[in-house]
């Protein structure tokens, strides 16, 4: 008989049963992570098209913003319209997007925890900052982007805490 021996985070397993377990929790947890998918975030926009090129650039994860990268991911969303949980969340403060008084109009967001990612949207003004809010349910309004950006395509913008492409939850 062949002895298999594992080491996983510093522990040897010894025994295949315990390596076949291992291995099962190990993919039950990247399928849990894998399942998650962003729900509607906003009014009017049910499949969470994505800001292509305009005017202003281009709104995929990664696009070029003269000197720096975009580190989110632009999901359409018209000035005014009502912004939704897209899964269970917890509010966790607001998020100043910009520094630039020029800019106050669409100067908030939240940040947001929900299915294992923490994430924030901008452009967003919302309506409680703490708490829980259940799927699908209203978080906020979608500022006047427009009047800072005319002709931009608006959008919400979808920030991952550590600003890793959030592109694969959509």
């Amino acid at each position: 008989m062949r002895r298999v021996v594992v080491l996983v985070l510093g522990e040897k397993l010894n025994h295949t049963k315990n390596i076949y377990i291992f291995i099962i929790y190990l993919k039950s947890v990247l399928c849990v992570c894998d399942a998650v998918t962003f729900g509607p975030l906003c009014s009017g926009n049910s499949d969470n098209s994505r800001r292509q090129s305009d005017s202003r650039g281009q709104g995929h994860y990664g696009a070029r913003r003269g000197d720096r990268v975009h580190k989110g991911l632009d999901i359409m969303c018209t000035d005014g319209s009502t912004v939704y949980a897209p899964f269970d969340v917890t509010l966790h403060g607001n998020v100043i997007v910009y520094t630039d008084p020029a800019k106050a109009a669409i100067n908030q967001g939240i940040n947001l925890r929900g299915e294992g990612l923490c994430f924030k949207l901008f452009y967003v003004r919302p309506d409680k900052t703490s708490g829980s809010v259940r799927k699908g349910q209203r978080i906020g309004t979608m500022l006047p982007m427009q009047s800072v950006y005319p002709g931009i395509t608006s959008h919400v913008h979808v920030q991952m805490c550590d600003k890793s492409d959030p592109t694969p939850y959509f």
